[in-house]
């Protein structure tokens, strides 16, 4: 779904993703996944992806699970928390609702159709912050304040992006 621009002078769409994260424990260890990105770039995050149309959140996240680790959820909580990323000088908007699994079953098998993520960790929870260094602020903030027990269940971040180089891009909490 998208929107027009806000701006008089821009005419062009602006893209609008929604998206569902989900949040897998296994003892004290959370199941990341390494994603490969376009020029090169990689990063570390919570299995999930884009909702398609006509699937719910929980459907779509329950899709993209199985496509990136191979793991069954039968049953979300939450959202835990939300994200909402506005990054008006590259006419987009991301909103984001994570979950946390109840119940899953399987074993990591990776079988992504986007060829994106490229490996399925469980990460013991103390290393996080150290593996999260350096990633997207939208994506580390909110997920480490969560684990932390830092904020409550169902708060929302909400970010804002300046600027279009992937390499200088100024992002601030809002």
């Amino acid at each position: 779904m998208s929107r027009s621009s806000r701006h008089g002078w821009q005419t062009a769409e602006v893209r609008n993703w929604a998206v569902g994260g989900g949040i897998v424990f296994d003892a004290d260890r959370v199941l990341m996944v390494h994603n490969q990105r376009r020029r090169g770039r990689t990063d570390w995050s919570t299995p999930g992806g884009v909702i398609d149309e006509g699937e719910t959140v929980l459907e779509g996240l329950t899709r993209e699970v199985k496509e990136e680790t191979g793991l069954v959820v039968d049953d979300w909580t939450g959202p835990v928390y939300r994200v909402s990323v506005e990054a008006h000088d590259m006419n987009w908007l991301l909103r984001v609702e994570v979950h946390l699994a109840s119940d899953y079953a399987g074993e990591i098998n990776i079988d992504d159709p986007d060829g994106i993520v490229t490996a399925a960790e469980w990460i013991p929870k103390n290393q996080l912050t150290q593996l999260l260094a350096g990633q997207q602020l939208w994506l580390r903030e909110p997920l480490l304040e969560y684990l932390h027990g830092e904020v409550e269940e169902g708060y929302e971040y909400r970010y804002r992006i300046d600027g279009v180089d992937l390499d200088d891009l100024r992002v601030r909490r809002l």
